[in-house]
């Protein structure tokens, strides 16, 4: 090789040599700072407690509790007042419609108010925005008592209706911060029957209220019962991950004088403008997109409706038919939470169902059995309602158990679409609660407007015929996405891909 060749191999291996130090050191600061960074980032430390996955269980159920308590108080809030709806229509002198609109605009509330407060809860937190909400509860309860006129009522409980939305549509995301996914099944059961409990304890309370104090005192009893709702709010842990990382890295930055520690979320933190936009808008998406929630809210849309239905429909079986008093008429309703409670007291054994199930692998349709068997005794329990209810020969008994078949298919229905909504979407569980919430309690306001003219005007046969007619039409709806759920989850961007039998890559451990 000539020597101007070789000179000419020199420079080109040093060129090389030169070139392939300078990456190994860009290489290394790369690598450095990235250690650097990661550093910086703050996480859960594995076994302090800090994530509210790994509380103890005690504090987990006690998390639980206090959210399904503020259910239950809204919830009874909502039909409390159905108690006695005949005296301010004399006290105000106005027609009967104006005076159902204390209990159809409250609901809702419910509608609307979880499309703001649901997505600020993932931004700020559950706590604040449950201290927030029942405190406006609270203080729009009072113009209730005190009301010299129907305008009065009808704003106040729009308000209150506004403001005690959130935790019906946040418990479902309390319940996914603290349990796992093969947890939340007694927890959701809590909570769901929390939400249905308390419209069958508002007229057994109101009614005695109201025929033995007044109905000015169902609105004293609410606000009492608010207060002490509101004291247990300052005493709840807050629950969200992200909003816990904050305040961690908050303290860190004081606690070291260094302003590098962020936690993810503060990693990608987009302007505060355009995180309201998407969480505003995700609920409406997920409604007019996903035909999971779709069809669900469609499904507990009607027996919500259902529900509120009896409130106006047990009167006219026991008062107007059976001669009953609001007292009285008001007892009815233990029917419907007889068969609440008989519901919860087999949920166990839908977790065992459950387990069994899901031993290779968790996957939501794995939650849909007992709905499938609610699903068929929903229907029954009308058709015995519409054929029972409006003859005074029948004894009473007959369309109190229609009322207890109800009330067992109804969280039978209810958990088991809930629990699918928020396994299918356990990373946006409130957003898509929201959407639920917002199509359930818009339909289910609606009925008493129209609830007594329908059972009046058609007879009571006919009406509850029509009601148990529908019912037979939803009740396919379970089986469905028992059998096709996976093919429809895979088909969605938002909703989560697990399938049967194994553990899908990029979700929560099961």
């Amino acid at each position: 090789m000539s020597s101007r060749a070789l000179s000419t191999l020199a420079v080109d291996e040093g060129h090389i040599n030169t070139h392939n130090s300078s990456s190994s050191s860009t290489l290394e600061s790369e690598l450095e700072n990235n250690t650097q960074n990661e550093k910086y980032i703050v996480h859960f430390e594995p076994g302090t407690g800090e994530d509210p996955r790994e509380w103890s269980r005690a504090r987990k159920w006690y998390a639980t509790f206090c959210a399904a308590f503020l259910c239950l108080c809204v919830a009874l809030g909502s039909a409390i007042v159905t108690g006695d709806l005949e005296t301010p229509v004399k006290e105000f002198n106005t027609s009967q419609e104006i005076v159902n609109l204390t209990v159809t605009m409250f609901v809702i509330g419910f509608g609307i108010g979880p499309m703001i407060l649901s997505p600020l809860s993932e931004i700020f937190g559950r706590t604040p925005i449950y201290q927030i909400s029942i405190f406006i509860f609270f203080i729009f309860t009072l113009p209730g008592a005190l009301a010299k006129n129907v305008t009065t009522l009808v704003v106040s409980r729009t308000i209150a209706g506004l403001a005690a939305s959130a935790p019906m549509c946040n418990v479902g995301g309390t319940v996914s911060d603290v349990w796992a996914t093969h947890e939340r099944g007694i927890p959701m059961a809590f909570f769901s029957a929390s939400i249905f409990m308390g419209p069958c304890l508002g007229p057994l309370i109101g009614g005695f209220i109201g025929e033995y104090a007044g109905w000015r005192w169902i609105y004293w009893v609410l606000f009492i019962l608010l207060g002490f709702a509101f004291t247990l709010t300052l005493f709840m842990h807050e629950t969200l991950a992200t909003r816990i990382l904050h305040v961690k890295a908050r303290r860190l930055r004081k606690e070291f004088g260094d302003t590098n520690y962020r936690t993810p979320a503060e990693l990608k933190k987009e302007p505060f403008s355009e995180v309201m936009l998407v969480t505003l808008s995700r609920p409406v998406k997920l409604l007019l997109t996903e035909p999971v929630i779709f069809f669900m809210t469609i499904y507990l849309s009607f027996i919500y409706s259902i529900l509120y239905l009896l409130f106006f429909a047990f009167p006219i079986a026991f008062v107007e038919v059976r001669g009953f008093s609001a007292g009285e008429t008001g007892l009815t309703f233990l029917s419907v939470m007889f068969g609440i409670a008989l519901a919860m007291f087999c949920m166990p054994l839908q977790e065992r169902w459950y387990r069994v199930a899901t031993q290779d692998g968790a996957f939501p349709e794995a939650r849909l059995y007992f709905m499938m068997i609610g699903a068929i005794i929903q229907p029954i329990s009308l058709f015995l309602f519409a054929f029972t209810g409006g003859f005074n020969w029948v004894h009473w008994i007959a369309p109190c158990v229609s009322g207890v078949l109800f009330g067992f298919a109804l969280i039978l229905i209810y958990i088991g679409a809930n629990s699918y909504i928020i396994d299918s979407y356990a990373h946006c569980a409130a957003s898509a609660v929201a959407a639920k919430t917002l199509m359930r309690s818009i339909i289910g306001a609606m009925v008493p407007l129209y609830v007594v003219q329908m059972f009046h005007g058609m007879g009571f046969q006919w009406a509850g015929l029509l009601l148990a007619m529908v019912a037979v039409g939803l009740l396919p709806i379970p089986f469905v996405f028992y059998k096709y759920g996976e093919k429809i989850r895979a088909r969605s961007t938002m909703a989560e891909k697990a399938v049967r039998g194994t553990q899908a890559v990029g979700t929560e451990k099961k």
